[in-house]
């Protein structure tokens, strides 16, 4: 009872200072297992294999990033207020709609009349029409697409999220952060129906960073507050750092972002967006699909740019995709360095600022969800394309076909059913076994007894001898033991089941 006193006064005197992050250095007698080490509390939350937060020990099996798949352009920005400088697109599902925003841009000049906020929607998130909403004059028509123009700083960057905030005012159910050059940094939008658009207060909700890219915000249920990710820079370096907010109108001083590779920090490379956003099967995890910048590192001659017509100013640089998460706090874990979505075939996808990353996956299929990449940059041919993967498949735990091993950390859970997202070959296949703080068996939860998967689903309860309940563990701190022979493991969940 002494150490949960002096615990709460050591938080409640942080909070009184001012801190933003709060960091104690005690651990409970009720928070560690038998051997002393952190038991980690994952209720039913489902958990993915995107970094090391379960995982204890891997015996001959190994973490394996897993690429999107390239499912063809969905969207010609073609218009004349569009190409051939499209970029920074933000897709959102409420409901049953998908909602797709872009930066439409048809000359060089950041922060001008030559950008404008283009919009699109969809049934299914693959087929997308662009309506002709008639809200601005653009390049001489109001028959167009644009939910936000002739207000130069703050088309460049628009971007919208659909506010989960429990106490959301429907009226501001979408909201938005938008600014560059010019504007002082990012102002605060909202919209009851994501298409008519109004400022909230008369100044820039934070001020203090570069903001020359697509910063993004969003409620986060996992820390009870508004988050924003923003451009700065560090050494030259195009980089990350966070605000917070409870009201999302005054916001905290900014953090810089830390980097992390293997409990070391990751090597210094150009984020020229984070696209940073809660993912939506596991909100506690916050996904970030970064476009990566190598600025300078030229692919191109000068005849092969003239040939896909890029613009001469874009053709000395190469850029992709790559993969980060975070579980809040000023933390990315770059556990995978290697791309994510690598740049494709042709001349036209070695250039500047292509391959660039949209903000936030959505489920566009039973099994599948998508993720939208903006392509062909700087060139008339710019459209974005859809790249699909299966849910949670950012990255497995993979046990070869000589077989392997990965420990969890102590852990409690609720729920009375064990719950896979896997897949083995038809050779190959998984077996759990469930044990005690101490790494002892538990009786009828043995490898022995355990019942083993095999095939391919997005969730399937594991048996031991046809057995799943495990209501009688509910609470307990246990260990998983998980053997895999050719098989990937890329979450698990713990549900309750009458």
């Amino acid at each position: 009872m002494l150490q949960h006193r002096m615990l709460h006064f050591l938080i409640g005197l942080s909070l009184a200072l001012g801190a933003t992050f709060i960091s104690v250095d005690i651990l409970l007698a009720s928070d560690l297992d038998s051997d002393g080490k952190a038991c980690l509390e994952l209720g039913s939350r489902r958990e993915l294999f995107v970094d090391h937060y379960l995982i204890d020990q891997l015996k001959n099996t190994r973490l394996v990033l897993h690429h999107p798949q390239d499912k063809g352009s969905v969207l010609k920005c073609d218009r004349p207020w569009e190409f051939p400088f499209a970029g920074c697109p933000t897709v959102i599902k409420d409901g049953v709609k998908y909602m797709l925003y872009y930066r439409g841009m048809s000359e060089t000049g950041d922060g001008s009349n030559v950008e404008s906020t283009c919009y699109a929607d969809s049934a299914d998130g693959i087929h997308w029409t662009k309506p002709d909403l008639g809200l601005f004059e653009v390049k001489g028509t109001r028959k167009n697409n644009c939910v936000y123009a002739n207000d130069p700083p703050f088309s460049h960057n628009f971007t919208p999220f659909l506010d989960t905030h429990p106490g959301a005012n429907p009226q501001r159910r979408f909201k938005a952060i938008a600014g560059v050059s010019g504007s002082g940094g990012p102002w605060a939008f909202a919209s009851a129906d994501g298409i008519h658009w109004k400022k909230l207060g008369n100044k820039p909700i934070i001020t203090k960073g570069a903001f020359d890219s697509q910063n993004v915000a969003f409620w986060s249920d996992h820390e009870g507050k508004y988050l924003c990710y923003f451009r700065t820079f560090k050494n030259k370096v195009r980089w990350v750092s966070r605000a917070t907010s409870d009201d999302f109108i005054n916001w905290s001083e900014p953090v810089e972002m830390k980097f992390r590779h293997g409990g070391k920090a990751a090597p210094a490379e150009h984020i020229y967006t984070n696209a940073t956003h809660p993912y939506f099967r596991a909100p506690h995890i916050y996904i970030a699909t970064p476009f990566r910048f190598m600025p300078g590192r030229r692919v191109l001659t000068k005849q092969q740019a003239e040939a896909v017509n890029v613009h001469p100013r874009y053709a000395k640089d190469c850029s992709d995709g790559i993969l980060m998460t975070s579980r809040g706090g000023n933390i990315y874990d770059r556990t995978f360095l290697e791309s994510f979505i690598r740049p494709g075939i042709g001349w036209r996808n070695w250039v500047s600022r292509t391959n660039m990353p949209g903000l936030n996956l959505v489920q566009t299929g039973e099994n599948e969800m998508s993720i939208y990449v903006v392509c062909d940059y700087a060139q008339p041919t710019v459209h974005l394309r859809r790249f699909s993967m299966r849910l949670d498949g950012f990255a497995s735990v993979r046990g070869p076909y000589s077989g392997g091993e990965m420990i969890t950390k102590p852990f409690t859970f609720s729920g009375n059913r064990l719950l896979l997202n896997f897949s083995t070959s038809a050779a190959g296949g998984i077996r759990v076994e469930i044990q005690d703080a101490e790494h002892k068996s538990i009786p009828g939860f043995t490898l022995a007894d355990s019942d083993e998967v095999i095939g391919n689903e997005i969730e399937r309860a594991v048996s031991w001898k046809g057995k799943q309940d495990l209501g009688s563990l509910t609470g307990r701190p246990i260990h998983l033991r998980f053997e895999l022979k050719d098989a990937d493991l890329y979450a698990i969940r713990f549900k309750g089941v009458r």
